[in-house]
């Protein structure tokens, strides 16, 4: 085994390849921070080891969770993550959390709520790779889905930090997207954005257990009532609600099982692997674009003159499509 205090300076692209397929964690996690960097030594050694891990990707099925605060996400995916484990699987646990430059995401936190699964030998928790940057963790947490299957996890759990922007994110590098919420449906969707609920393939109605099993039934009956106008985001499946105590651990057997319902029909079907080509082409199409607006507002003379066509837009002296073609064109001419 290598020397843990090796730097990732230090490590070569084939030792990162040998030690993250043989299942090395110090290697894996090197290789994140590696991924992680913006420095451009980094970026591009990065790129060479990710090309070659992607023929060593096994069969692994990835799984967005989200959830309404106060929905038990830690807690759900300690006891998920648990019982999978128990099962014999592998699993490593991701975070996508664009808005915290500060914690850079709360599952550094959460870990210490996920008391089982971190101490588990067949379990890997990352935190989200950075904060702030929505296009930056999304190429970040895609390319540690590469290395994670690469290093023989068999689920990858990809946790959002809350309801917004990042779900739709997520839901576009994962298989199966789960909705963990509460009981008290009705007032739920007053705060949940409208399109939340057209991504998930399964919504589980979470604490349900002592006095609020019967609440959480009624919820759990509202909430497919819903589901049922709804049209379903994967193509050839039904989504559905269920009931969960994560506290509990009540539910937990089902829910794998219909993932594992899930896995098979829409690998039966074709769906699973058209929606990863499908997903690989828009994240292609994706880093395209973060890459051209990177060097658009980094060229010199769109630097220069940002500043003075701003100003003649809010003055009303200039039309706003007038500028930003005027803009564009010192970007695509370099006219001084």
């Amino acid at each position: 085994m290598m020397d843990h205090i090796r730097k990732k300076d230090d490590i070569s692209v084939n030792e990162f390849i040998e030690g993250i397929v043989k299942g090395n964690r110090v290697i894996l996690a090197q290789a994140i921070t590696l991924v992680e960097s913006n420095a451009k030594r980094h970026f591009e050694k990065a790129q060479q080891m990710i090309e070659a891990l992607l023929q060593k990707q096994g069969s692994a099925i990835r799984i967005g969770i989200t959830g309404v605060p106060g929905a038990g996400k830690s807690t759900f995916i300690d006891s998920f993550g648990t019982y999978l484990c128990n099962s014999g699987y592998r699993v490593a646990v991701l975070a996508v959390d664009p808005s915290s430059k500060i914690s850079k995401g709360s599952i550094m936190g959460d870990k210490t709520r996920m008391e089982r699964l971190s101490k588990n030998p067949h379990a890997f928790i990352r935190p989200s790779p950075s904060g702030g940057n929505l296009g930056g963790v999304s190429r970040k947490t895609r390319e540690t889905i590469v290395l994670c299957e690469a290093a023989g996890y068999d689920v990858i759990l990809v946790e959002t930090m809350g309801v917004g922007q990042g779900e739709f994110v997520v839901r576009d590098m994962v298989d199966f997207f789960l909705l963990l919420v509460l009981t008290g449906a009705g007032d739920e969707l007053q705060t949940m954005k409208k399109g939340i609920m057209e991504l998930p393939d399964l919504v589980v109605v979470n604490k349900a257990d002592g006095d609020n099993v019967v609440n959480a039934n009624k919820a759990m009956r509202e909430y497919n009532t819903i589901l049922h106008f709804l049209k379903p985001y994967t193509e050839g499946w039904t989504t559905r609600a269920v009931t969960a105590s994560a506290l509990k651990e009540t539910g937990i057997k089902d829910i794998w099982q219909l993932i594992q319902q899930f896995d098979h029909d829409t690998k039966k079907s074709n769906f699973f692997f058209e929606r990863r080509s499908e997903q690989q082409r828009n994240w292609f199409h994706e880093l395209v674009k973060q890459e051209l607006y990177r060097q658009f507002y980094h060229h010199p003379k769109v630097n220069q003159h940002v500043s003075y066509f701003e100003n003649a837009v809010m003055k009303g002296e200039k039309s706003v499509a007038a500028s930003a073609f005027d803009l564009l064109d010192l970007f695509i001419n370099n006219k001084s």
